[in-house]
């Protein structure tokens, strides 16, 4: 059985490679190729969670499971936040071939997602960027959106500024583009036209008055229901896509408690990415409308980007 440490997915899983993968495997998922279960999320002490997402990328095609735990104040430790494991099995005769460390696939492949989406939902024009948080998936995002935009400029908020401009100093310096950094979220976002939430915040940090018409947001932070990093208000306003239908009715946080509160109700998720990708549904209909993209990741996009370390890349 082969093995693919940390080192070897961030050597290999570049963005570049990363996000066409993710683009594929996220219009197969909506077009109903692969199979897959809800996956099942254990609590744990202090707020840790250990998640079991088990997938096929199609009926004769990989599949496999990826075992996962969250420890959110492991980044201030100078460890991943993601810990864990994607087993993957040979389709022709059941075989165990692979372990991958998901920590950085995960790393990776959710940053590539947002791209993916951001790429179909945000104005051709943009060029502003607006980050709330200041850990390891800020700079994926960072890294990944600068692909798919010319970005010009991005704008940083965390509850501690003195780690908020560190970041932006190191990241600045890693991708040649301005960094700077905000004391209030509002300040940040008046003049975004992208906006990625990568928070641990338990409570909304954004509020839909502060984002102007246009913008198209990517809310990562909370993979859960439970946590909510932006309002009501923000989640009615816009159009709102999801990875998956199913798991943002399920554990989509900020939408869940826009529909407990009666503000909508499930026709507001009005297509998946990967219907989008394909150009069965519009993503974003004018230069007006404010998109939101609702990434819980989605264990296709693990099986599909730990398949190509293992036969291709």
């Amino acid at each position: 059985m082969r093995v693919i440490e940390r080192e070897e997915v961030a050597g290999r899983l570049t963005y570049d490679a990363c996000i066409p993968i993710i683009r594929q495997a996220m219009v197969a998922l909506s077009d109903g190729e692969t199979r897959q279960l809800p996956r099942s999320i254990i609590p744990l002490a202090q707020g840790h969670l250990f998640g079991i997402m088990p997938g096929a990328l199609g009926e004769s095609a990989p599949f496999g499971a990826k075992l996962i735990s969250i420890y959110p104040e492991n980044f201030a430790h100078g460890r991943q936040s993601h810990q864990g494991l994607i087993v993957l099995f040979e389709p022709e005769t059941g075989e165990p071939v692979c372990v991958v460390h998901a920590g950085e696939v995960t790393a990776i492949r959710t940053a590539a997602a947002s791209a993916v989406a951001t790429d179909a939902l945000a104005r051709p024009d943009a060029r502003h960027l607006a980050i709330l948080g200041y850990g390891e998936q800020a700079a994926t995002h960072a890294r990944a959106l600068l692909r798919v935009r010319n970005i010009q400029s991005v704008r940083v908020w965390g509850r501690d500024m003195k780690r908020a401009e560190a970041f932006c100093q190191r990241m600045s310096a890693e991708l040649g583009v301005p960094f700077g950094s905000a004391a209030e979220v509002e300040d940040l976002v008046s003049d975004a036209d992208i906006i990625c939430t990568v928070t641990s915040a338990r409570e909304p940090v954004l509020k839909g008055a502060w984002v102007r018409p246009g913008t198209h947001v990517n809310l990562v932070g909370s993979s859960v229901a439970g946590p909510a990093e932006v309002d009501t208000d923000l989640v009615a306003r816009s159009r709102f896509i999801a990875d998956s239908r199913e798991n943002v009715l399920r554990q989509g946080a900020e939408f869940l408690r826009a529909k407990e509160a009666g503000a909508i109700d499930d026709d507001h998720v009005v297509a998946e990415i990967g219907q989008v990708l394909a150009g069965s549904i519009a993503g974003r209909r004018s230069d007006a409308d404010i998109t939101v993209y609702k990434s819980l990741g989605h264990v296709v996009q693990d099986l599909a980007c730990a398949w190509v370390l293992y036969s291709r890349l």
